[in-house]
């Protein structure tokens, strides 16, 4: 399939079109938002096997890595969402002051209209299809814009959506990412944009959305801290951690950035990193299949120089051709490296000491409100000490990463690390606008609020206000 860029006219056609879908009414049925999910399902679970390959073709990702991050976490979108839709959809009846009888007041969720999804490499189908399971659950006509980095999914992904659904209804371009979302964003006034991404990148689509006060969600990353307390089980961190950091080779925007380690604790933790490295993907992680690979060569130099910045106490091997780094534990590293200043977003782990909690607190600070935070400790006043001290878009306490997996919690960051949410019903109400209605019958109308005024009414006025 050809991803030769569109022109500026096709994505106005296109954009028209699904002008006159939306006008049309279709999209606010709940029976079509429904057979849509529906669809959605029917689809991936027809292309199931193809999704994994083309997976596995762009980063190496294992099978049950590709399955339950990337598909099954789509199944469980559509499912939640196909089982509250209808509640999400009903009018919400709320109070109306007295003052205001005989009136009643409610409120209605409505969709926004065209809405576009920008998704990056990293988890390139389930970040472009799960929010897509919102836009579609709100009733809005969308378009979809794949990351070219992961062509082969990509490509698929184009061939999926083309082929099943009306491009007046949702509608997906490929090329070059920030020729072809720039272009779109100057054709097309969006009446919501949906991004997934870095965070330079967050700011300039931030920017070009203001120009036209387009609403904006941005899913962006940081730098998220783990933080190890001196009273903890630390086998079970050390595992949930090296699980958490090496998923998709440390290729995650929730994973741990770096590892804050009690300094009691910390020659424990990294024994026990380096048996669950073992444990995981065997003496030579890269013949390991549970084990994926970066993106490309510019993402892999980037990473090979961040293994200089500090003392390698398990992993470092690194194969270019291969695109292949080692899960990898660093110490000895400082604030003024660039391994503790950017958001790393690969298989290394930087693991430093803490002896009060102050110090960890002004170490986190330096890189502040991070998407994720995760806190190991047996100890809960430890725990709500750090939560409440630190911003953060969401976390875990003795686990990481698996926060995401629940469509009971929004997910999304604050800050640096993005703005808005989504999941579940944050998703719905992520591409819903909320329309106020008050409602009042005509058998009595107040006469006070009318002119002329008098020292009767102000006094009125003030007893039902004091």
């Amino acid at each position: 399939m050809s991803h030769t860029p569109q022109s500026d006219s096709t994505y106005h056609l296109r954009y028209q079109q699904q002008q006159i879908f939306f006008e049309s009414g279709k999209t606010r049925e709940y029976a079509f938002r429904a057979a849509q999910l529906k669809q959605l399902r029917t689809v991936i679970k027809d292309h199931e096997q193809e999704i994994i390959a083309a997976l596995q073709a762009d980063l190496r990702k294992p099978v049950f890595e590709a399955f339950t991050s990337e598909i099954g976490l789509v199944y469980d979108e559509i499912a939640f969402a196909l089982s509250h839709l209808k509640a999400w959809m009903a009018p919400e009846k709320v109070k109306t002051p007295a003052v205001l009888f005989p009136t009643t007041s409610r409120i209605l969720p409505e969709p926004k209209g065209t809405v576009l999804i920008i998704a990056p490499w990293n988890y390139p189908f389930m970040l472009l299809f799960s929010p897509l399971v919102g836009a579609i659950a709100a009733g809005n006509t969308v378009f979809l814009k794949p990351s070219e980095l992961a062509p082969r999914t990509s490509a698929l992904m184009e061939k999926m959506v083309s082929e099943n659904f009306d491009p007046a209804y949702i509608h997906i371009v490929t090329g070059d990412g920030a020729t072809v979302v720039g272009r779109l964003m100057e054709t097309i006034r969006f009446d919501h944009i949906f991004f997934t991404g870095s965070t330079p990148v967050g700011k300039i689509i931030a920017q070009a959305a203001a120009k036209t006060l387009t609403p904006v969600t941005l899913e962006l990353g940081g730098k998220s801290p783990a933080i190890v307390d001196s009273e903890v089980d630390i086998d079970t961190a050390a595992k949930h951690i090296a699980w958490a950091k090496y998923f998709n080779a440390g290729q995650s925007c929730v994973s741990p950035d770096y590892v804050l380690v009690h300094e009691s604790q910390k020659t424990r933790l990294v024994e026990r990193m380096r048996h669950y490295i073992h444990a995981f993907f065997g003496d030579n992680p890269q013949q390991s299949e549970s084990y994926a690979r970066i993106i490309n060569h510019r993402r892999f130099d980037v990473l090979e120089k961040y293994l200089h910045e500090g003392n390698i106490v398990a992993g470092g091997q690194t194969d270019r051709e291969d695109l292949y780094i080692a899960p990898t534990v660093i110490e000895n590293t400082g604030p003024e490296n660039k391994l503790m200043q950017e958001e790393i977003f690969g298989p290394i782990l930087p693991v430093l000491t803490w002896k009060t909690q102050a110090e960890a607190l002004s170490i986190v600070k330096k890189n502040p409100q991070p998407l994720a935070f995760y806190i190991f400790t047996q100890n809960d006043k430890t725990s709500d000490e750090f939560i409440q001290r630190i911003p953060f878009g969401g976390g875990c306490i003795n686990n990481a990463m698996v926060h995401l997996a629940n469509p009971h919690l929004p997910f999304g960051g604050v800050g640096s690390s993005g703005m808005g949410s989504y999941h579940g019903e944050e998703s719905f109400r992520t591409f819903s606008h909320f329309k106020s209605v008050m409602k009042t019958k005509n058998f009595y109308d107040n006469p006070l609020r009318y002119p002329p005024y008098n020292n009767r009414k102000v006094d009125l006025a003030q007893w039902v206000f004091d």
